[in-house]
């Protein structure tokens, strides 16, 4: 087999993959997009003005790997990337890949002491960073136990990426690598402790576009992809940057934040074919089509993930927009989603059933696995999965067992095969000695009219046995009192088993979120 190459074989379900002995996989993602013609195809857009061609972005990509070789930038060493959704994120991103370094996308929302610690904890030889992050990065490099060889911003005066870039040459001969060798690294949300560094290699998002984008969704070259998740974690990245290169479409950047104005104005200048939220989005999107109509009809197909997506979100997105929302859920380790709903496959309720190509199974504390209808952890099983976590032998030994992942999740498998969603593993409550599941409780609660948002933790009552607690995000604040918490307290023990109900509801502005729009429900706690 040629060098860089990789084969694909549809004919079966799932598709197979075979790599070539040299396997470096910005070729197939980004060189071969010119000898298949389509050096004058638009790839991305902005909304910032301007768009890059497929043919542009090779030659950028080419420019940003040879910058980073002339720094001195050596095979295997990371460059973090601080970097807004723009074109530039992929000139570094590929370009780092192409010359043998490892690029390390960061979430663009953290603070100092974050950049800090992935700073010490990467050991990374380089930090490339927009400038309006500047104000978070700086500090951290100047606090930072480890100091980089070179920092600079993307653009600006002075030493930028792209004006390295412009001094660089246009040509850049792929760095010998293997499939099975380390690519891109990607920080796990650190939810529920410090980030992990997850090591990603050369086939991941191959893999990962192959059996999901093509494979389920059925994304093609005409399609145009817009993602309201943004491209530092494992989610938006697929999204807006393998999936429409793996199939030769086309994609739209946000680089600000995604609000229901932004998204609903990108939908309808630029008409995407496919969009990527998170219920949060898709709840804010449902309240602002209450008071203003938008042309969302260039849709063909909503994606979400995250979170588990609430039934009563789906139902009314289905009564607004005429479409469904495919639920799924990915993870940081295994490079994006491998339990979905799908095309004309959707029920409310559950993420769905495998993609074709994973294994998943739920089992008990001992690793045993449970009948159908029981609840236990989600443990997957993949050819997108993450080698290992950089520097945390005992997190990967926790996580990564006999070639399964732990998701960390629990879930409920049903006999059809359909995965229900019922919260992360240590939010779990018992309730009278029953395992309860908040999410159970939220969906219930955002079913009445006047709910935006809930979040369900455990509380312990005068006896000192957990109980549920609700806070609750009104769609108008202006109701909130005791009267309306009678009545959502009703509501839950009309649509719940009698001991699910919330003996406490707590009316809040906001809930605190990760930025992939995961309850942060310990902060609660």
């Amino acid at each position: 087999m040629q060098d860089h190459t990789v084969t694909v074989d549809r004919s079966g379900s799932p598709a197979t993959l075979a790599f070539a002995d040299n396997f470096n996989v910005v070729v197939p993602f980004i060189d071969r997009h010119l000898d298949e013609g389509r050096s004058a195809k638009v790839m991305m857009r902005t909304t910032v003005g301007g768009e890059v061609t497929y043919g542009e972005l090779a030659e950028s990509v080419n420019r940003a790997g040879n910058a980073l070789l002339a720094l001195g930038i050596g095979s295997g060493e990371r460059v973090l990337m601080i970097v807004k959704d723009a074109p530039e994120f992929m000139y570094l991103f590929w370009g780092a890949i192409k010359a043998g370094i490892v690029p390390v996308p960061l979430n663009t929302l953290l603070k100092a002491k974050d950049y800090q610690f992935m700073i010490e904890d990467s050991g990374c030889a380089s930090v490339v960073y927009s400038p309006e992050f500047a104000g978070e990065v700086e500090p951290a490099l100047e606090a930072a136990a480890h100091a980089p060889a070179h920092a600079f911003p993307s653009e600006g005066d002075g030493k930028s990426l792209f004006s390295l870039m412009a001094d660089a040459a246009t040509a850049l001969k792929p760095m010998p690598a293997t499939a099975e060798q380390d690519c891109f690294w990607l920080y796990s949300s650190g939810t529920t402790g410090k980030p992990k560094g997850t090591v990603h290699t050369h086939r991941d998002m191959v893999v990962a576009s192959e059996l999901y984008a093509v494979g389920v969704l059925g994304m093609g070259e005409d399609d145009i992809s817009f993602s309201a998740a943004k491209l530092f974690f494992a989610y938006g990245l697929g999204n807006a940057m393998t999936f429409p290169l793996w199939v030769g479409a086309s994609a739209v950047l946000l680089p600000g934040p995604p609000t229901p104005d932004s998204t609903f104005e990108v939908i309808e200048k630029f008409k995407p074919t496919f969009f990527f939220g998170v219920p949060t989005l898709y709840a804010a999107q449902l309240k602002a089509l209450d008071e203003k109509n938008h042309d969302l009809s260039s849709l063909r197909i909503c994606v979400s993930a995250g979170e588990g997506l609430p039934p009563d979100i789906l139902r009314r997105w289905r009564e607004k927009v005429r479409l469904d929302i495919l639920d799924g859920i990915g993870s940081t380790e295994a490079t994006h989603i491998f339990i979905s709903n799908r095309p004309g496959d959707v029920k409310p309720g559950a993420t769905g059933r495998l993609v074709p190509g994973y294994d998943a199974k739920v089992v008990d504390e001992n690793g045993n696995e449970v009948a159908a209808g029981d609840s236990g952890q989600l443990m997957i099983r993949g050819d997108s999965a993450a080698r290992y976590y950089w520097n945390n032998p005992e997190k990967t030994a926790e996580t990564m067992v006999d070639g399964w992942l732990n998701t960390g999740d629990t879930y409920i498998k049903d006999k059809d095969g359909y995965f229900f969603y019922c919260g992360r593993s240590d939010d779990m409550l018992k309730v009278g000695g029953i395992w309860c599941s908040p999410f159970e409780i939220e969906a219930r609660l955002i079913e009445h009219p006047k709910v935006l948002e809930a979040a369900v933790i455990g509380r312990d009552d005068e006896n000192g046995l957990t109980k549920p607690a609700a806070y609750v995000v009104l769609n108008n604040a202006s109701d909130s009192g005791d009267a309306m918490a009678e009545e959502l307290i009703q509501h839950c023990k009309d649509g719940l088993a009698k001991y699910k109900y919330p003996r406490w509801i707590e009316f809040i502005e906001d809930l605190p979120k990760t930025a992939t729009g995961k309850i942060q429900r310990f902060k609660l706690r």
